[in-house]
């Protein structure tokens, strides 16, 4: 079985010198998730990772890093290999790289990160399988073999998969590559929800001119958009799929006839989340 740990010794890296990092932040709902931003703003997700809490110090002792981003149902992907460095409290206030809010000055320490030639190649190609332990964010290079599940042959965004095979979690939303969100947030249609925790389903339409996207992002801010029955639950990560697409000259009556059709078929008002 080929693992990141036979990565490693290939490229003559003694694993005890070795940290790996998996970065995936749920902390800050509606903001871009530290994968969409080694995606699409590398220089803040440099500056992401270069701040840790105090409380991590210990674990993060290790001449390299071999840093991960979480990627929802996609398993976890290498990013890189860093050299660190650790220099001390934050010195000055700055924005946060997620928030953009004020990082406090001597609320973290800062490392010196410098990404290091040897498996660079990998990076962006390169997914393991972390495991069940996804809190343990920090783990050592030779503690618990990571197997490598895929070395794809290029860097790049997998093909949108179309509107019938789509499935994602709403805490994606604004990790979904580029290539994705154009076609969703061009097309309007009849989505599904569905609650991990309940079972409860939630059939709802997409009307707005910002198609499903527009949509779903009003429930990922709010966590239940404006909807009673999801006001009733408590905030969850639904699942969301599409059920139907439809074209540029379908009304908002048109809309609403299929989401009462699909309403029916799926028997959501009885046993779900729809309430009329």
């Amino acid at each position: 079985m080929l693992t990141f740990g036979t990565v490693l010794n290939l490229a003559g890296i003694d694993r005890g010198t070795v940290r790996l990092l998996r970065h995936q932040d749920n902390r800050h709902s509606g903001f871009p998730t530290p994968y969409a931003l080694w995606r699409d703003r590398r220089d803040l997700f440099e500056a992401y990772q270069a701040t840790q809490s105090f409380a991590n110090e210990t674990k993060l002792r290790a001449t390299y890093w071999a840093s991960f981003v979480g990627v929802p149902e996609r398993e976890t992907l290498f990013v890189g290999l860093y050299a660190a460095r650790l220099l001390g409290p934050l010195p000055a206030d700055r924005q946060h790289p997620i928030t953009g809010g004020i990082e406090p000055a001597g609320s973290c320490n800062v490392y010196q990160l410098d990404q290091v030639a040897l498996l660079s190649e990998y990076a962006g190609r390169l997914w393991i399988d972390w495991g069940d332990s996804y809190r343990s964010w920090i783990q050592r290079g030779d503690g618990k073999e990571k197997p490598v599940v895929e070395l794809r042959r290029t860097l790049g965004e997998p093909p949108f998969p179309g509107f019938a095979a789509f499935i994602a979690n709403l805490s994606d939303i604004e990790s979904l590559p580029s290539t994705w969100r154009t076609p969703l947030s061009a097309t309007r249609g009849i989505y599904l929800l569905t609650c991990p925790k309940t079972r409860e389903q939630y059939v709802g339409m997409a009307s707005g001119t910002d198609g499903f996207i527009g949509r779903w992002r009003e429930y990922f801010a709010t966590g239940h958009g404006g909807n009673v029955g999801l006001k009733s639950r408590d905030p969850s990560d639904y699942q969301i799929a599409i059920l139907e697409t439809v074209g540029s000259t379908a009304t908002i009556a048109d809309l609403g006839d299929l989401e009462r059709r699909w309403k029916d078929k799926l028997q959501s008002r009885e046993m779900g989340l729809n309430r009329n």
